[in-house]
């Protein structure tokens, strides 16, 4: 049944006890009878067919022990306990459909937010279409008060923009020339005329509302087990029952016990504080992948982060440009033709301030040969230029003087990352780059540690220097530089065999073996790489440590809720088995007691909608030693 057809039938039901109810008072017994059984067959009926629809898939279900009871208690005449009986069972999963509904408020919201409508220039006229008409390309024009309905950059126009829908964030964010917007966002204030690059289901706004969506369906390993105990739980509930009928002789206990018996409170017990939880994390900017996945956040206790992107802004900035041989501008030219076909941070860092100069590219770059983790090759005007670390030069066979090699670490001491440069297989600069570490990241930490976090650790590419500054800074327990994307990987598979149960954040192409390979997989949303967005168990959609700190602990809290749920569902179903057998419960009391277990289970559960991990800290980070180790141990 769906929400309107039981309400239909839940209503005509509660009308026709009401009639049954006035027709007692006033002494008409048959009519009252008929009314009864009148009330029993409405609402029964679509119970009863439920029940043979879980036969025919060789399934007892709970609709079943229902159906048997009602059929005995027509038979044996009890008319005012089969109607009560099914109306309390309709009136139940009426409540469960709309408590249900509550929990899904979340995703309902952000579907609610989908833009319908967007203006465009084509052919030198501005149209208004369905969002669903857009194509890659297109000039969108937002104003003020208006949604942005494509992901792609700003081209013409600046704006303040709630990206709520997106990182959970309701402060607005200034955006301007060149910077990235996504559908569902909000213009509060401006004008902006954006190109088209994701239209339609692409978009990040659809992404999050499709993932919410299969989240929410995943089941957890509780809800599967719950499922399995109930298939071999009914069967056994009937058999116990004819064998208290046996004993007995007393068919109306049986009937009670037959109905009473019904593990409708434990079913539910699990996936509404699954679909709760998940709901909180949407509402949130964190996208949780499922129930298995928040029953599996709940038990990590080592946390591994990448550096930058993730304990960083990943926003670095180029903040000195050292040449041998050659002029800067020169220098800088030529490696950010080359950065132009890389995604990784520093790359366009210097693609970045090459721009800021006004310098212009050409994009001239050929033959480019992406070296992960360590840096780019390329041919840029018959120049064959590497970009990397000292690495990536030592494997091209590219000699590092004294003088270049004090420079540099010299730079990395004061927490720059060194980008070496070769032109023809000699040194020719040294692009220094530095990356500020996150504003939250300190409390965010501090708040992991609160809620159980055990060890945390960094891994890195980025040189020993900068890699142990960022850690002594945030307190992290070791710190692991110099990384390529495998070395990642075994030191995650290390942890693991340690018996560690290992969460991997990271928001990189490089971190995505990483983040596979970990219990839990984090990546950055906002700022991620799509690779990394999809590997991933959970996205953080404002690229905040924040959001993870309070996915962790809303992971606790949802499966505590849980357990919470199955104690209570356990323990009502056996007080009243007990009651029954102790003739102190009957039909309709029990079948009331019943179905307010279930709600009690439901609004409990609902509680995590508006769960907060926001506490104040009460103590900071402590001091730990940093293993300034370039490799795991």
């Amino acid at each position: 049944m769906n929400a309107k057809q039981t309400v239909r039938i839940t209503s005509i039901s509660a009308i026709l006890l009401g009639v049954a109810i006035i027709l007692h008072f006033a002494s008409f017994h048959d009519a009252r009878q008929i009314t009864l059984i009148a009330a029993t067959l409405i609402a029964g009926t679509p119970i009863a067919i439920k029940a043979w629809k879980a036969i025919r898939m060789k399934a007892f279900s709970i609709e079943l022990l229902v159906t048997i009871a009602v059929i005995g208690a027509l038979f044996i005449g009890e008319y005012v306990e089969s109607a009560a009986v099914t109306f309390l069972f309709v009136f139940g999963a009426l409540l469960e459909i709309r408590t249900m509904e509550k929990t899904r408020s979340s995703l309902q919201a952000l579907i609610d937010l989908a833009p319908l409508e967007a203006s465009i220039l084509r052919d030198g006229k501005i149209m208004t279409i369905a969002v669903d008409e857009v194509v890659v390309g297109d000039r969108v024009i937002v104003r003020s008060g208006e949604q942005v309905p494509v992901d792609g950059p700003i081209v013409t126009g600046n704006a303040s923009i709630n990206e709520a829908a997106i990182t959970g964030e309701s402060v607005p964010a200034a955006k301007s020339l060149d910077d990235q917007v996504f559908s569902g966002t909000l213009v509060d204030n401006g004008y902006i005329e954006i190109m088209a690059e994701r239209v339609g289901d692409d978009t990040a706004f659809a992404r999050i509302i499709e993932l919410v969506e299969e989240a929410q369906e995943a089941k957890s390993k509780t809800q599967k087990f719950l499922e399995r105990f109930a298939n071999i739980y009914t069967p056994s509930i009937v058999v116990l029952s004819m064998i208290v009928y046996l004993f007995t002789r007393n068919i109306e206990m049986t009937l009670t016990f037959l109905v009473i018996a019904c593990p409708g409170a434990l079913v539910i017990s699990a996936p509404v504080s699954i679909v709760a939880g998940i709901g909180n994390g949407a509402r949130h900017g964190v996208l949780i992948k499922g129930g298995d996945v928040m029953e599996q956040l709940a038990k990590i206790d080592t946390v591994v982060f990448d550096k930058t992107g993730t304990l960083t802004k990943g926003r670095p900035e180029v903040t000195d440009i050292h040449s041998w041989g050659i002029e800067k501008e020169e220098l800088l030219r030529l490696t950010a033709e080359v950065e132009l076909l890389s995604e990784h941070h520093l790359g366009q860092t210097i693609v970045r301030e090459a721009k800021k100069r006004l310098i212009d590219l050409t994009h001239q770059a050929r033959d480019a040969n992406v070296m992960k983790g360590n840096g780019m090759l390329a041919k840029v005007d018959g120049k064959q230029l590497v970009a990397g670390n000292r690495k990536l030069m030592a494997s091209q066979g590219i000699p590092i003087s004294s003088d270049v090699e004090a420079y540099a670490s010299k730079r990395e001491k004061a927490g720059n990352t060194a980008v070496f440069v070769s032109i023809h297989g000699n040194i020719a600069g040294i692009i220094s780059i530095a990356d500020q570490i996150r504003p939250e990241a300190q409390a965010a930490l501090v708040k992991l540690r609160r809620s159980g976090i055990k060890q945390m650790i960094m891994l890195t590419g980025d040189n020993v220097h900068t890699a142990r500054l960022v850690g002594e800074q945030l307190g992290l327990d070791s710190v692991h530089a110099e990384l390529l994307p495998e070395d990642k990987v075994a030191a995650v598979q290390k942890l693991k065999k340690q018996g560690h149960r290992v969460a991997m954040a990271g928001d990189g192409i490089n971190d995505a073996p990483a983040i596979a390979t970990a219990d839990i997989g984090l990546a950055m949303g906002k700022g991620g790489t799509d690779i990394s967005m999809e590997t991933a168990d959970i996205v953080l959609m404002a690229d905040r440590l924040d959001q993870f700190a309070h996915a962790y602990a809303l992971s606790k809290a949802t499966v505590h809720n849980m357990k919470q749920n199955t104690f209570f569902a356990v323990g009502t179903v056996f007080l009243l088995l007990a009651g029954v057998l102790l003739g102190k419960v009957f039909l309709a009391s029990g079948m009331l007691i019943h179905e307010v277990s279930v709600l009690l289970v439901i609004l409990n559960a609902i509680r995590l909608i508006r769960y907060t991990s926001d506490k104040p800290a009460n103590r900071t980070i402590s001091e730990v030693k940093v293993n300034e180790s370039t490799a795991p141990q």
